[in-house]
């Protein structure tokens, strides 16, 4: 079994971390829902701690990031005085630029996207950039680069997503969806993490 499909069947739902797999057949969490292990059929009783720690790990695994940056995110939204810390972090890691090639469906998974983003295949407002945890901004623009627009692979995925649903704040302004627009922040109800980050403000506020 894939290591990342036992990592949604920990979590006891889909983290979508294999791309187009996790919409087929194949998908382990459809055919198997308890955990992975000898012992993943039992139940186990959570305590407040627990709960709110396996909040904190279903988000690390949702988007690939370890645990020094994910603390990183929730010391910078401590900092914004406006809205929610536990929704202005979610926001702030929406942001980082592998997740916005992943939401524009430039590629099929966030572990892709991060493989295609350090091969120098985006830019940003027309600089080449190469760095999974670069923070965009509102209206910068986002481009497939010209080292990218060679890589038949890379065409190939931007062509199968082609009609692929994204968020509401990026906005295509390519007619052939290679280049898109930073309209506004990601909001809360843009974000389709089934998750509560209040656990999270939680479990780091002790």
């Amino acid at each position: 079994m894939e290591k990342r499909c036992k990592l949604c069947r920990a979590e006891g739902q889909k983290l979508f971390l294999k791309g187009s797999r996790c919409f087929s057949d194949k998908c382990s969490i459809s055919r198997r829902q308890s955990s992975p292990g000898q012992h993943g059929q039992a139940r186990k009783k959570s305590s407040e701690y627990g709960i709110q720690l396996r909040a904190k790990q279903k988000t690390k695994r949702y988007y690939g990031i370890l645990e020094n940056q994910f603390r990183h995110y929730y010391d910078m939204a401590l900092k914004i005085k406006e809205g929610k810390t536990g929704e202005n972090m979610l926001s702030l890691i929406e942001r980082r630029l592998d997740n916005v090639v992943y939401r524009l469906g430039w590629a099929n998974s966030r572990a892709q996207a991060k493989q295609f983003t350090t091969h120098g295949n985006f830019c940003v407002n027309g600089n080449r950039v190469d760095i999974i945890s670069y923070l965009v901004d509102v209206n910068d623009v986002i481009s497939v680069s010209e080292k990218g627009r060679k890589k038949e692979h890379l065409k190939s995925v931007i062509n199968d997503n082609i009609s692929k649903n994204h968020p509401k704040w990026l906005e295509f302004s390519n007619p052939e969806h290679l280049e898109a627009k930073i309209s506004a922040l990601p909001r809360r109800e843009d974000i389709d993490i089934e998750v509560s980050e209040t656990l999270i403000v939680e479990l780091y506020s002790k």
